[in-house]
């Protein structure tokens, strides 16, 4: 796979303290197409997954807080909910 090809991921995490909490949400969402509450879509090339990851182990506390990263096979067919919106990965990001 070559590094500028994004890959769709299922990003969800578990924080204990607010304080941590507001800066998991900021950081994912920089990175999110989709999503709710503690769990988004995002679409990362293998170095955006590194810097996320890396992002999170500064904010996230081993002891108290979880954070899980799901590779998803876009071959499979989406289901949404409600008002849901099938992801895809956009032509550009901002991420700031």
């Amino acid at each position: 796979m070559a590094d500028s090809q994004r890959v769709l991921y299922l990003a969800a995490y578990d924080v204990s303290d607010a304080g941590r909490l507001r800066a998991a949400l900021h950081c994912v969402r920089a990175y999110a197409t989709g999503g709710q509450k503690s769990v988004h879509e995002v679409w990362l090339t293998d170095a955006e997954k590194g810097e996320l990851l890396g992002d999170m182990s500064f904010i996230l506390h081993d002891a108290d807080d979880s954070f899980l990263l799901i590779r998803l096979d876009v071959r499979q067919t989406v289901h949404t909910l409600g008002l849901g919106v099938t992801p895809v990965d956009p032509d550009w990001f901002y991420l700031g």
